[in-house]
């Protein structure tokens, strides 16, 4: 049976971590394992000039499932923020909001497209960061429009309260 051996670019394998947003980073990082038992940076630019990897194969393997895991939960909770938001903020606000994310997609598309002239491992590197950022992005919107669409359906649910004057009539 032949071995495998990880190496640092390996953790390059499924989507890139999301990008949180400043405005609901709190929430969605409260609770979460960020992997950051040891200095990841550090250690792979050791991998990389060392060339060590198949010394560290425990700790790559156990840093990706750790990363993989936290990136599921983060990308979980950033859907359920957005949907909150959309659900909860004001109509203007969460237009203006979506607006921005309409807007943020786009320009990562844009620079996807460019980012497909680039060759070798470096634009391999870029488009898999700006996929991953853009199909988070579109996500995202996507629960924001689902929270707003929620909001809209549970007023129309609601029964309309009588008048005063109705009450006055009946009386």
């Amino acid at each position: 049976m032949e071995e495998t051996i990880l190496v640092g670019d390996d953790l390059m394998m499924g989507p890139p971590s999301p990008v949180i947003p400043p405005e609901i980073a709190s929430h969605v990082l409260q609770g979460v394992e960020l992997c950051d038992e040891f200095d990841y940076v550090s250690w792979v630019s050791g991998l990389q000039i060392n060339d060590i990897e198949p010394f560290c194969q425990d700790e790559l393997a156990l840093y990706r499932q750790c990363a993989e895991n936290r990136d599921k939960v983060l990308r979980v909770r950033l859907q359920e923020s957005e949907y909150k938001l959309g659900s909860s903020m004001p109509i203007d606000l969460a237009k203006e909001r979506i607006t921005q994310l309409e807007a943020e997609a786009t320009s990562l598309e844009r620079h996807l497209i460019l980012a497909s002239g680039a060759e070798g491992i470096e634009g391999f590197r870029r488009r898999w960061s700006l996929h991953g950022r853009m199909t988070d992005t579109k996500k995202r919107l996507e629960s924001l429009k689902q929270g707003m669409e929620n909001r809209k359906k549970e007023a129309h649910d609601q029964p309309a309260k009588p008048s005063t004057w109705k009450k006055w009539f009946l009386w």
